[in-house]
């Protein structure tokens, strides 16, 4: 969807709020210059700081399955513009984060989840396991995210 349209939608009263999830941080801005008001949702985890600071209101999000605690905080010190308490904890976090833009971000999560103590589980079909070198990238990315003492 166009900014362009989410704006006809929007004056219309189709929509209040649109998940963003093109990766393209600069639609955010566009967005809030022709439908003031739209609330704009993070929809991808891996861009979260960037629409914070864009003006996002909110976050459906995939990773604070796997680690609630340091992702709300990440949310809370984005949207309020503490880069200090943000920054280094986005940069920690963000090789788990930039799953949720691959098709397989399901089965990370739910590895991640697993490890961090919270049952993930395996997926049900049509999704597979992790291939042996992908979750090798993941586990060792929720375990240094762990034992930096995020979870």
């Amino acid at each position: 969807l166009t900014p362009a349209l989410l704006a006809s939608l929007y004056a219309d009263g189709s929509i209040v709020a649109v998940k963003e999830f093109s990766g393209d941080v600069r639609r955010a801005y566009e967005i809030a210059e022709i439908a003031p008001g739209l609330d704009l949702l993070v929809g991808a985890d891996d861009v979260l700081l960037e629409l914070a600071l864009a003006g996002a209101v909110g976050w459906i999000a995939g990773y604070p399955n796997a680690l609630p605690r340091s992702c709300a905080e990440l949310y809370h010190a984005a949207v309020t513009g503490d880069l200090t308490t943000a920054l280094p904890l986005y940069r920690s976090l963000h090789p788990l984060l930039r799953w949720d833009s691959k098709t397989e971000f399901v089965q990370a999560i739910k590895l991640s989840m697993d490890l961090a103590g919270r049952p993930g589980g395996a997926t049900r079909p049509p999704r597979h396991p992790l291939a042996p070198e992908r979750e090798a990238v993941v586990r060792a990315a929720t375990e240094k995210v762990l034992a930096e003492g995020h979870a």
